[in-house]
């Protein structure tokens, strides 16, 4: 299992999400910013605008996923 914080994958806060992979950490994200923006916190809005128009735009979004996941590999393992 390895960690990374919202704020390391561009967020406001520094929540940790822990995961086996990359991609579960990166949908843990993902989750985190719907929860917060319905719940009102409107700091996390603009990560939520962000992480939602990455994956209406997979190709052009490549270069931070292939950046994420790269940070995520070089973490160490908790």
């Amino acid at each position: 299992m390895k960690t990374m914080t919202c704020r390391q994958l561009g967020g406001p806060c520094d929540l940790a999400h822990r995961g086996e992979n990359a991609d579960e950490v990166i949908n843990a994200q993902d989750q985190h910013l719907k929860d917060a923006v319905a719940a009102g916190d409107t700091a996390h809005e603009q990560a939520n605008d962000d992480m939602r128009g990455r994956w209406k735009r997979p190709a052009k979004s490549l270069g931070w996923y292939v950046s994420m996941k790269k940070q995520f590999a070089a973490l160490p393992e908790d």
